[in-house]
């Protein structure tokens, strides 16, 4: 990074959707691609952790609700093999408190709320991807669509 660059003016690059519905996963790839982001998608949790551990994105945007291995362990298990070097978004209609202790215990950075707003969407993946140091611009006010920061 040159001297004077911004931190948050880097727009990360690689994100996961792990939703198992077709309509919502299709929709969310072709707005995060739009948005000039390069996107792997799964319809499952066992899917979602195979294609994590294999291409390493920056982000997984990872529905809580999935067949099989739920979102939470999805989360688990990322947050085991991988660390801190990709961050996890639970993309989930549970958004009462309690989902967002249990979402932050699973190890996701943050819960965004089912529908979400395109402008939500966009916020978050800006301000979360670029670290502690942007994400003070983030307000965890936000409503559940906008985004819920639970670190």
């Amino acid at each position: 990074m040159t001297k004077g660059q911004d931190l948050c003016a880097t727009k990360p690059r690689d994100v996961l959707i792990v939703e198992d519905n077709p309509d919502g996963r299709e929709s969310l790839r072709m707005l995060l691609e739009l948005l000039g982001y390069r996107v792997e998608v799964a319809q499952d949790g066992y899917e979602g952790v195979e294609k994590a551990l294999t291409h390493h994105p920056k982000v997984g945007l990872i529905d809580i609700g999935l067949p099989g291995l739920d979102g939470y362990e999805v989360a688990r298990r990322l947050r085991s093999a991988l660390g801190r070097s990709i961050v996890l978004i639970a993309h989930t209609a549970y958004t009462q408190p309690e989902d967002r202790a249990r979402a932050l215990e699973a190890g996701f950075d943050a819960l965004l709320g089912k529908p979400a707003e395109p402008e939500g969407l966009a916020d978050l993946l800006n301000l979360e991807l670029r670290g502690s140091r942007c994400l003070a611009k983030w307000t965890a006010s936000a409503s559940p669509t906008r985004g819920g920061y639970v670190r």
